[in-house]
């Protein structure tokens, strides 16, 4: 009977370590698509940020002309500082992402998901 549970234990002992050596290889890759993920945001983030600069900085600009000019006026002034309520890069970036992780979810785990429980069946029926 010890000598069961001895082997029990073993087994059990191993499966655990080839449980915690599969974890550590799968975090360091979602690590890896988080870190690009990240830096991409990053990226776009500074891209918009500087787009922005530059539009209000040519919006300053024109309005200096026109007060200058005399031609200013509040309706003027307001049209050329309004937020336009067009569509903007993040929502296509969002939608983007979205179906890159679809793909890459599905890519990655459906042919592992009906694998993994056959060689669990295996060291099931082992023991």
């Amino acid at each position: 009977m010890s000598k069961d549970l001895g082997k029990k234990e073993e087994e059990l002992e191993q499966t655990l370590a080839r449980q915690l050596e599969l974890f550590k290889a799968e975090s360091e890759d979602w690590l890896k698509i988080g870190g690009v993920v990240l830096v991409g945001g990053l990226i776009a983030l500074a891209i918009v940020k500087t787009r922005g600069k530059r539009k209000d900085r040519k919006t300053e600009e024109a309005l200096a002309v026109l007060e200058r000019e005399g031609l200013l006026t509040k309706d003027i002034e307001k049209k050329l500082t309004e937020r336009s309520s067009h569509s903007t890069f993040w929502p296509s970036m969002g939608q983007r992402l979205l179906i890159l992780g679809l793909a890459f979810a599905k890519e990655r785990f459906l042919p592992n998901l009906f694998t993994a429980e056959t060689e669990d069946a295996k060291v099931e029926e082992e023991s």
